[in-house]
């Protein structure tokens, strides 16, 4: 009867959500509003740390919708109130705060099996030296930064139930390499400052920051050249789906939980990559979680002809 319980407040939470979408006049497409429940969901049931808003509308309607959204939906909806919309520039975000301190703990970052390629050099392999790469010098020095901004509890352990992120109570500041952060228990919180004075592409620290398991690695300045780099290689574009548990009789459905490319140089045995095997173990941990919610994962994975002008990120 529990487990009824919790899946009918997701429900609930949704219901809301939309209910309130209406009541703001968001004027947002079916389609977009239908990915928006969707990520909403995969934060709240511990799916993703992190979800880039790349659709609902542009820059600062996006930011204002977004945030009138949250701040009347988490008045009816308690699950709601660790979320928290990210602004880096001009992209946006929306995190879960207990999510991004695991995802950006040192010690997740040591325990997950991820991988690099370095667009300014070659698509055909990984990164091997990665403490004599600039690029993945300075995204470690942002990860650093995350870590500070959105702390683990001391003593707890990534992945208990248990786990909370120690927000900042005051209003001051914390510092982290000279960078001033933002009190993050606002409901947005404006992290633009971790890219001053850095080289980092934003496409790149995406990559770590969305969980995929393979990062492009390029700096502002060569973005043409990595966009053609990339251009001269087949990819294979790797798509995980989630499948809800319903309760009662009714099919089974599932949505996409999340997309990324890898050249096909470097991803031959597909889903046999080590770098895909832990992925794929780490997901499967994260259902178990919420497992009266979601019942499995799917990958697909299909062949894009990449053209010149275009990166798959």
């Amino acid at each position: 009867m529990e487990v009824a319980v919790e899946a009918g407040a997701y429900e609930e939470m949704l219901r809301v959500v939309e209910g309130c979408a209406s009541r703001i006049r968001w004027r947002i497409r079916p389609h977009s509003k239908r990915r928006l429940l969707n990520d909403i969901t995969f934060l709240c049931t511990g799916l993703r740390p992190v979800i880039l808003m790349d659709y609902g509308g542009t820059m600062p309607q996006l930011q204002e919708n977004l945030c009138s959204l949250l701040h009347h939906a988490r008045q009816e909806a308690s699950m709601l109130n660790p979320l928290r919309v990210v602004v880096m520039k001009d992209m946006l975000y929306l995190i879960h705060v207990q999510l991004l301190a695991e995802h950006a703990s040192p010690h997740a970052r040591s325990q997950h099996q991820l991988a690099f390629v370095d667009l300014e050099k070659s698509c055909c392999e990984l990164l091997v030296n990665t403490e004599e790469n600039e690029t993945m010098v300075e995204l470690l020095s942002i990860q650093d930064c995350f870590s500070a901004a959105f702390p683990l509890e001391a003593g707890v352990e990534p992945g208990t139930t248990n786990q909370k992120s120690r927000l900042t109570e005051r209003a001051t500041d914390v510092e982290c390499a000279g960078i001033s952060i933002p009190d993050t228990t606002s409901l947005v919180v404006d992290l633009s400052a971790f890219l001053e004075g850095t080289r980092i592409a934003l496409p790149s620290l995406n990559g770590w920051l969305l969980g995929y398991p393979v990062t492009y690695l390029f700096r502002n300045e060569s973005g043409e050249a990595a966009t053609q780099n990339l251009s001269k290689h087949s990819l294979h574009i790797y798509r995980i789906y989630v499948v809800r548990n319903r309760q009662s009789d009714a099919k089974q459905s599932e949505e996409e939980l999340l997309s990324f490319s890898v050249p096909c140089g470097i991803s031959v045995k597909r889903d046999e990559e080590p770098w895909a095997k832990s992925f794929l173990v780490r997901m499967n941990r994260k259902l178990e979680r919420c497992s009266h919610i979601w019942a499995a994962v799917r990958l697909e994975i299909e062949v894009f002809q990449s053209q010149s002008g275009v990166i798959v990120l």
